[in-house]
């Protein structure tokens, strides 16, 4: 008997990681929805260990695909974080990455490569709906917020954006439709700025007793938008103010529209949504009907809020049968932070419950919790169910890990830090990347392996200074981490291993100079 041999083109389609053109059924390219939660620590959800929450649809995500255990943020906080998914560059390489005021230029340049373009060259409807928090207009503070705002969402890539310029707790306080404030308000023009107040306009620090439905502990003690302290100054609005109650809703009902008329008008087009929902981060104010669900009072019941979007726009590819053609991927910008500026309660009330779970640190910090996420991916009849998953993954690798599922070649120069890891984000390998490289709010890097994390030098402080309890994870010197006998990062042992701590600082120079 002649032996069986199998062409190379064979196997891989036998493993399930050959490019979805070159598949013998010609399956569709899947429609991609990633949803990026703000502020989500790795263990604040039901199938990561959470306490005093329920999240039964993220649950759900989580037993119809993948559950990533080692998953990471490509930094501690929101801006570089999101510069780095939708570019596939590290923040610290760029000027002018640090988290983003509202009325920041647009950080991401026309010029550059971007996730949303890498669909678009791909055929594929591009939408963006939530939290930006990447700059919009020219040059910082030159927006024209009355009429166009240029360059936008547009010219990164997007066919159609309905977004918050920058956070809930930063004016200006309304959202941005392509480029232009939704419902806007002739009768109110919109002034902003972060250099001074407006005069006559009160402030959270002036008239505290204006701030009837969350008081400051920390800043936000600005501008009042709904009862409410913000970072900045900001004059006007009138109707196209939002209420952070109806956020969350706003957001899943602009994007649930756009997919459903989508579906309706150009079925055979895949559509890459990206859903980027506001409610973990401050001023946490979720609507009335979902408080009280859980024992954790306002942040606990915003990770309830959250749940519900997902729910939302799960049922609403069920209902259009598009389920088992989208790919959805579930992830948060870096990790969870308790007191982040509001009276909130969020420390009195948490009762057990951890959002970095066993980890140390918070967003902001070198340690863990700073960059260790959740990660789910779904997406039926290609990703296998109820499958946990150790590899080591950076959402850094997301724009390089598309272009491998749909044979697009990235141009010369392009998402230069993003690595090809198809495999490890479908479930189909263990094996992840070799090192994550994690930023903290300094830009103090660090470097993980499977086994080992080290933490370069800091001149800044162990704290915080700015208000929240969290520790930084600076140390003037070397840190290094067994993370197989000591996850929690509680015992320095770099004097013992001068060897690794060698190596990592030669691995670091090469990352710096672009030869890794």
């Amino acid at each position: 008997m002649r032996p069986l041999l199998i062409s190379p083109s064979a196997l891989a389609l036998l493993s399930g990681i050959l490019p979805l053109h070159a598949q013998q059924d010609e399956s569709p390219r899947p429609n991609v929805l990633l949803i990026y939660a703000d502020d989500l620590g790795y263990a604040d959800l039901g199938c990561y260990g959470a306490k005093n929450v329920q999240t039964p649809n993220i649950d759900r995500l989580a037993r119809q695909g993948v559950r990533f255990t080692n998953a990471y943020a490509a930094a501690a906080t929101s801006t570089p974080s999101r510069y780095g998914m939708l570019t596939g560059q590290y923040a610290w390489r760029r000027e002018g990455t640090d988290v983003a005021p509202g009325n920041a230029g647009m950080i991401i340049r026309p010029e550059q490569y971007t996730l949303a373009d890498l669909f678009h060259e791909a055929g594929y409807a591009t939408a963006a709906f939530g939290k930006w928090h990447l700059g919009l207009g020219d040059k910082t503070g030159t927006q024209d917020w009355n009429g166009l705002i240029s360059p936008s969402l547009g010219d990164l890539g997007f066919d159609y954006s309905y977004i918050m310029a920058a956070t809930a707790d930063r004016v200006p306080c309304v959202f941005i439709e392509d480029g232009r404030v939704a419902n806007y308000d002739p009768t109110a023009p919109i002034e902003v700025s972060y250099r001074k107040p407006f005069e006559g306009e009160p402030t959270g620090k002036s008239h505290p007793e204006l701030l009837y439905n969350l008081r400051s502990s920390h800043g936000h003690d600005m501008s009042i938008v709904n009862g409410i302290g913000r970072i900045g100054y900001m004059k006007g609005g009138g109707g196209a103010l939002w209420r952070d109650e109806n956020i969350a809703d706003s957001i899943v009902t602009h994007a649930i529209t756009f997919i459903e008329r989508h579906q309706s008008e150009h079925r055979d087009q895949p559509f890459f949504v990206y859903l980027a929902t506001n409610d973990i981060h401050v001023p946490r104010f979720p609507h009335p009907r979902f408080r009280g669900q859980s024992r954790m009072g306002l942040r606990g019941d915003a990770i309830a809020q959250l749940d519900w979007t997902v729910g939302e726009v799960l049922r609403a590819l069920d209902s259009l049968g598009l389920t088992e053609h989208t790919l959805v991927l579930f992830s948060s910008d870096n990790g969870g932070v308790i007191d982040d500026g509001y009276q909130d309660q969020a420390e009195e009330l948490l009762q057990g419950h951890n959002p970095s779970g066993i980890y140390r640190g918070y967003k902001y910090s070198a340690f863990e919790g700073g960059t260790r996420i959740p990660a789910i991916v779904r997406w039926p009849g290609h990703v296998r169910g109820a499958q946990p998953s150790s590899a080591l993954v950076s959402q850094v690798d997301w724009i390089a890990s598309f272009a491998e599922l749909l044979d697009v070649k990235l141009p010369e120069g392009a998402a230069s830090d993003s690595r090809a890891q198809l495999a490890s984000w479908l479930g189909h390998s263990s094996q992840g990347r070799p090192w994550i490289l994690q930023q903290a709010a300094d830009k103090t890097l660090s470097l993980r392996n499977e086994r080992w994390k080290c933490i370069a030098p800091s001149t800044h402080g162990p704290m915080i200074t700015w208000g929240p309890k969290i520790e930084t994870g600076y140390l003037p010197t070397p840190q290094l981490y067994d993370m197989k006998r000591d996850p929690r990062e509680r015992t320095n042992v770099a004097d013992r291993h001068p060897d690794l701590i060698h190596y990592f600082q030669s691995l670091e120079a090469r990352i710096r100079a672009g030869r890794e």
